[in-house]
């Protein structure tokens, strides 16, 4: 039987690893990677994420992907000006570098309250 994520993860904490050090042994494990790289194909496919948004996007949960593919289905919408640029943002949250997207509206709107 095919161990899961979670008993690979559990065997390292038993072994006293934790922080940078599971992280590390589980980026070693070829197990838990190969787990691991199935159930995102799993998940790009379901939500229709495509390999450049995988890149460009940190997708480390199913919500991350459930959000990703909603965001893509209302894109397709005709969308007001106010929805279009939430929607926007709400990519932005998904990026690595998300605190730069919130300063900028943050920006905006005290210069538009001066």
């Amino acid at each position: 039987m095919k161990k899961s994520l979670q008993q690979i993860e559990d065997y390292y904490i038993r072994k006293g690893l934790k922080d940078s050090k599971l992280r590390k042994a589980l980026e070693f494990d070829e197990e838990y990677q190969e787990i691991l790289a199935q159930r995102k194909m799993k998940l790009a496919k379901r939500f229709g994420i495509i390999s450049k948004e995988e890149k460009d996007y940190v997708l480390s949960t199913n919500q991350d992907y459930e959000i990703l593919g909603k965001v893509k289905q209302l894109e397709k919408q005709k969308l007001s000006v106010v929805d279009r640029r939430l929607i926007k943002f709400i990519r932005t949250q998904l990026r690595q570098d998300w605190r730069t997207p919130i300063i900028e509206l943050l920006n905006d709107l005290s210069e538009r309250y001066k």
